[in-house]
């Protein structure tokens, strides 16, 4: 590693950190709770009529966040092919942070609560947000490491087999 890149990662990675933090203040400043109000955490909730549903650490969501990476990471390799992959990945997570601010607003909330399937929606924890912004790293990483193809296919799996599972 450059000189540069190692200034470039002094740089970014505080930044990125602070881009999750600035989510988790904002979610708590929205009355999101830190963990699942049962009191526990767990690794994986697989019932997708559970209350704990978007409370733990990864669920049926987590899936389509990695996708959000890969397509975050394919999109700004397009746009922006001279620049620096850890900006790029600085603006994946402030795109990501800036949906699961959106997407855990009361106005949104309210709204997944007309849906049959999500009566008693309450929002994401803090705990399952902030894991969904890593998640989307992850696949920003893979999409980075991965041969595109086995890149496409992993999505195209992912997508597919979620889909087929839960429904």
């Amino acid at each position: 590693m450059s000189g540069a890149q190692v200034t470039r990662t002094r740089f970014v990675v505080p930044v990125i950190l602070g881009i999750m933090v600035v989510q988790a203040v904002a979610l708590h400043l929205m009355g999101r709770v830190w963990i699942c109000s049962c009191g526990t955490v767990r690794f994986w909730v697989g019932d997708i009529w559970s209350a704990e549903l978007s409370q733990q650490m990864f669920d049926w969501y987590t899936p389509s966040h990695i996708v959000h990476g890969i397509l975050f990471y394919g999109v700004l390799h397009l746009l922006m092919p001279r620049a620096p992959v850890l900006l790029r990945l600085a603006i994946a997570v402030s795109l990501e942070v800036a949906w699961e601010i959106a997407e855990n607003s009361p106005p949104v909330i309210e709204e997944y609560r007309k849906q049959a399937t999500a009566a008693g929606y309450v929002g994401d924890s803090i705990l399952n947000s902030v894991l969904d912004t890593v998640a989307m790293m992850t696949g920003f990483a893979l999409a980075r490491l991965l041969p595109w193809q086995a890149t496409v296919a992993l999505a195209l799996v992912a997508e597919v087999a979620v889909g087929a599972l839960v429904h």
